[in-house]
Order: structure tokens, then C-alpha cells, then sequence
């Protein structure tokens, strides 16, 4: 795992010069999260290399809104409302993808929240883990079929380094028995999300759908909002090699590039699963670390068989891949 894969690109580098370099005419992505921040940018940046968009969020306004601002380019661009709290709004979503009879050729699970307040869904699933995890599975599932009919399809799941701050915790996923901490559940939804990458490539990497995980970077967006001031003065810190961790930010088109270089990137053909950071390969770790990298954990097979078992029985039906 974690093989190397040149790359002529750099943290510094922005989504809209990766996609310069593609010709996506034809093709077909569908961004969850696309109506604002990383997923809007992402969006746009596939739009302007000729694809034709499927953006999906929570508030019908701002959809609409993003979708006529991506018509712009010129490009078919197509819109719903997405709440993954709820798998009938997933499946609603998915049932309106599969309506446009077509392969899906990137499916980008860009959408997310992080650090929340303890919220449950009616059946008493943490939110972070439920939006996070169980909803993008749900909507990979359903999306399976029609990636594999592409030529290319690829599969771009985002985590975070806040993988790092907990694997999942399998006896416990749900903080019934253990504190709720907001970190430590959005750390182990970000680690489901890179196990998501590893399951998808086992089951659809024979298919020829490329699957990958990464972290786009830090970057100041919407999805800070629940953050405190306590949150907040982590920022004013240093890394552990000295270096200001406000330096580590990025702004929103270079967040947005890892994205669009795994969603395509000529060189990541056939790869995968691999997590990704900063448009290269990151580093395989033995210990985690809080700003680069990833964990062996989240890259452990058996234990995204076992993420995808316990998703079945969260959603209570069996999710073919």
C-alpha cells in the first residue's frame, strides 16, 4: 500500500491547473457537499475541463444557487437536495443519478461535519459517523453499478489527518458506553472514511473503478462552524517539527486540488486503494501524527470488511458493491 505515483503537482497547486491538464469531456461527477467550499470548487474546476456536474447539499437555496453559478461554464449541471443524516434522502439522490442513465465516472463523498455537539438520527446513530460514514456508503452502494460501467470510474473519498485522533472503535461506535468527545468522533468518521476507500477498492478495483482517500488540507470553510475558541487557539500552535501550524493552511482552490487529481489523474488509473495528501501519495505511518500522513489502521482491510458489516446493520439491509 501507499506506493509511489509521480505526480507533477504540489500543495501549492490549485484545482483549476490540475484540471487544465484533462480533457473530461463526457464524463460524468458526482460531488456530495458541491454546493459550497471544497466541493463548489471542486465542482467548478470539473465543469471547466469539460464535465458535466450532479451536485448534491442540505439547503435547497444554496443548491440552486451553486448549480446556476456551475451553468456558467457552459457545462450540464444537475442538482438535489442531500441530507445523509437520512437514508431515504440518500436513496432518493441516488434514485435521481441513476434516472440520467449513464455511467458515473467520479463519485467524490466531499460532503462532511466535523466537531459537533452530540446529535443522534432516530435510531440513536452519531451524527458525525452517520453523515460521515453510513450515508456515503449507502450512496456509494447504490452508485456502484453505474461507476463500474465507466471506463474510468473513480471513487474519492475525503478524510482528514483528524484520522489520527482515533480508529474506530468497533465495541463502542456510538458513544453509548464511553464519553462523547466531538474530536475523537469526527477523528473516527475520518478514519471510516479512508476504510470506505479500502472497501470500495477490494470490491470495485476488479471493475476498473479507482479508489481513493485523501485529505485536502487545512482550509477554512463552512465546515468549521461548530468550532469554539478553544477549537480555535490549536492554530496559533507549532508542529511538532517547530513550524507555525497557521502556515499549513490553505485557501479553497488549492484545497480543492487533491480532489481533482485523484478524481483525474491519468497516473492514478488503476490505483488504488491509496490515501492522499497535498496532490502526491502521503506517507505510510507506523504512529500517527497529527498533520501529515496516514495510519496504518485506516488502511487495514479487515477492518473496512468489518466498517461495511456493521454499516448493514446500521441502515438494516445488505449494500452490494
Amino acid at each position: 500500500m501507499q506506493e509511489a505515483v509521480a505526480s507533477a503537482y504540489s500543495r501549492d497547486s490549485s484545482a483549476e491547473e490540475i484540471a487544465r491538464a484533462v480533457d473530461l469531456t463526457g464524463k460524468l461527477a458526482v460531488i456530495t457537499g458541491g454546493a459550497a467550499g471544497l466541493g463548489l470548487e471542486t465542482a467548478r474546476a470539473l465543469a471547466l475541463a469539460g464535465a458535466d456536474i450532479f451536485i448534491a447539499g442540505r439547503r435547497p437555496q444554496v443548491v440552486a444557487a451553486a448549480a446556476q453559478k456551475l451553468s456558467e461554464t457552459g457545462q450540464i449541471v444537475h442538482s438535489a437536495v442531500l441530507d445523509l443524516m437520512s437514508v431515504e434522502s440518500v436513496d432518493a439522490f441516488a434514485d435521481a443519478v441513476l434516472a440520467l442513465e449513464r455511467p458515473v465516472d467520479m463519485l467524490i463523498a466531499n460532503a462532511g461535519i466535523m466537531a459537533c455537539p452530540l446529535q443522534r438520527t432516530a435510531k440513536g446513530i452519531e451524527s458525525q459517523f452517520m453523515t460521515n460514514v453510513v450515508g456515503h456508503a449507502v450512496l456509494l452502494s447504490r452508485l456502484a453499478r453505474a461507476l463500474a460501467q465507466s471506463d474510468d470510474g473513480r471513487f474519492v473519498s475525503l478524510s482528514s489527518t483528524a484520522h489520527h485522533m482515533s480508529p474506530v472503535h468497533f465495541d463502542d461506535i456510538q458513544f453509548e458506553r464511553r464519553p462523547y468527545e466531538k474530536w475523537s468522533a469526527y477523528g473516527q468518521s475520518k478514519t471510516g472514511n479512508v476504510l470506505l476507500a479500502v472497501k470500495a477498492a477490494k470490491a470495485l478495483g476488479p471493475k476498473g473503478v479507482s479508489c481513493f482517500a485523501l485529505h485536502p488540507g487545512m482550509i477554512r470553510t463552512e465546515l468549521s462552524r461548530s468550532l469554539d475558541d478553544s477549537d480555535l487557539t490549536q492554530f496559533s500552535s507549532t508542529t511538532a517539527e517547530g513550524q507555525p501550524v497557521a502556515d499549513l493552511f490553505k485557501d479553497v482552490p488549492r484545497g480543492a486540488s487533491t480532489s481533482v487529481w485523484a478524481a483525474t489523474s491519468p497516473a492514478l488509473r488503476g490505483k488504488g486503494p491509496l490515501y492522499l495528501e497535498d496532490n502526491k501519495v502521503a506517507e505510510l505511518l507506523t504512529k500517527p501524527a497529527r498533520y501529515h500522513g496516514v495510519s496504518a489502521y485506516a488502511l487495514d482491510p479487515e477492518s473496512a470488511d468489518r466498517l461495511w458489516t456493521e454499516i448493514e446493520t446500521i441502515v438494516e439491509r445488505e449494500l452490494p458493491l
